[in-house]
C-alpha cells in the first residue's frame, strides 16, 4: 500500500481537480477535507471520492469555479448558496459568518442550498467547537434509506453531527449517519466483491441481501429501526426543507458518483450556539465533568476517540496510506 506524505497527497489531489476544470481555491479546500478523512481513518469519504468529483467537474455537473453567495438576511440567519459547486467551499465561506452571528446573537443558523456532498460532517462542527462554539450540523444526501417498515428509498443516509467545546483536550465530536452502514462503505465492498453484514440493506425487490451490488440497487436500512428512521426524517427536514434544497427521494441514489445528470442541489444546515449566552463561563467545565463520568468507566469510550488517535498518528507519520489500485487511478487522472 503506497504511502504518501501529507503535502504530496494534498498537491496530488489539487492537481487532479484543477486539471478537471476546478478553480485553485475550490480544489484546495475540497482536497483538504478529503485528506482529513484519510487521516482519521474514513477512506469512504477520502481520496476515493476524487475520481467522481473530477468527472463531475469535467462534465459540468459540479461548477468547479463556483463562488458561493453568502448573505445575512436577519441577525441570526446566514444563507449560503453554493451555486452548484462543491459544498466544502460553501461551508468555508459561510461558517465564519455564522460563527460571528452566533457570538453577536447567542445563536445563529447557517442554511446552505444548491450544494453537493458535505463530506465528514464532524469536521465543520468540530472546527466551530475549537472556537468555543457549540454546533449541530445536518446534511441530506441522495436517496439511500427506506423508512422503517418500508422498502422504497425515501431518505438519504443523512448525517447528523455535534461539535462541543471542552475545558481540556480536543472538542467532543459526535458524527453519525442514519444507515446501519454508510453507503460509501457499501460501495467499497461492491468494488471489492465483498459481502456486507446481515440487516444492512434490502435488494430492489425488498428482500434482505448481503450482496453489496444488490444493496446499491435496493435500499439501505436505518439503524435502530424506527428511531433511526425518525432521525433520518428529522435531518431531511433540517437539511433540505429548511434550506430549500432537493429532497433525497427526488435524486438518483448514485448521483454523487456519476458525471451525468443535473446538479444534485443538496442542502446542509448548522445551528451554531455561543454557550456563554446561556451557561456563562462554566459550560466547558460542566461538559468536562460529564465526559469524565463516561471515560472513568471501564470499557466505555467517548465518541471520536478513535478518529483523534488516528489523526494524531497520521500527523506524526506525516503521511497517509492509499490502496495501490486507487493510487494508480489517481496518478492516471493527473
Amino acid at each position: 500500500m503506497p504511502s504518501l506524505p501529507l503535502d504530496a497527497a494534498q498537491a496530488l489531489g489539487e492537481r487532479i481537480l484543477t486539471r478537471h476544470d476546478v478553480g485553485p481555491e475550490n480544489a484546495a479546500v475540497t482536497v483538504r477535507a478529503l485528506l482529513r478523512a484519510e487521516m482519521e481513518g474514513i477512506p469512504s469519504h477520502g481520496f476515493s471520492r476524487l475520481p467522481s468529483y473530477a468527472a463531475q467537474a469535467a462534465s459540468g455537473k459540479v461548477d468547479g469555479h463556483a463562488v458561493p453567495r453568502v448573505e445575512r438576511p436577519r441577525p441570526g440567519t446566514v444563507l449560503a448558496d453554493a451555486r452548484c459547486g462543491f459544498a466544502f467551499r460553501a461551508l468555508a465561506d459561510g461558517l465564519p459568518v455564522a460563527a460571528r452571528a452566533a457570538r453577536e446573537q447567542g445563536a445563529a443558523l447557517l442554511a446552505v442550498r444548491n450544494s453537493h456532498h458535505a463530506g465528514v460532517l464532524g469536521f465543520p462542527v468540530g472546527d466551530l467547537a475549537r472556537e468555543g462554539l457549540l454546533a449541530l450540523g445536518f446534511a441530506n444526501t441522495p436517496g439511500a434509506l427506506a423508512p422503517h417498515g418500508g422498502s422504497r428509498v425515501t431518505f438519504g443516509t443523512n448525517p447528523l453531527a455535534l461539535g462541543c467545546p471542552r475545558a481540556a483536550g480536543p472538542p467532543l465530536v459526535i458524527d453519525l449517519s442514519m444507515g446501519v452502514m454508510a453507503r460509501g462503505k457499501i460501495m467499497l465492498a461492491a468494488r471489492a466483491g465483498e459481502p456486507i453484514p446481515e440487516g444492512v440493506a434490502v435488494d430492489a425487490q425488498g428482500q434482505p441481501t448481503r450482496d453489496a451490488a444488490r444493496a446499491l440497487d435496493g435500499a439501505l436500512l436505518p439503524f435502530g429501526g424506527p428511531k433511526g428512521s425518525a432521525l433520518a426524517l428529522l435531518v431531511e427536514i433540517m437539511a433540505a426543507a429548511l434550506t430549500g434544497a432537493s429532497l433525497a427521494f427526488e435524486l438518483e441514489p448514485l448521483t454523487l458518483f456519476s458525471p451525468d445528470g443535473p446538479a444534485p442541489r443538496l442542502g446542509q444546515s448548522f445551528l451554531v450556539l455561543d454557550p456563554a449566552a446561556s451557561a456563562g463561563e462554566g459550560f466547558a467545565r460542566r461538559v468536562e465533568t460529564l465526559l469524565a463520568q463516561v471515560a472513568d468507566q471501564p470499557g466505555a469510550r467517548l465518541p471520536g476517540d478513535r478518529r483523534t488517535d488516528l489523526r494524531r498518528a497520521a500527523r506524526e507519520a506525516g503521511a497517509i496510506d492509499l490502496p495501490a489500485t486507487l493510487h494508480a487511478q489517481l496518478l492516471d487522472l493527473c
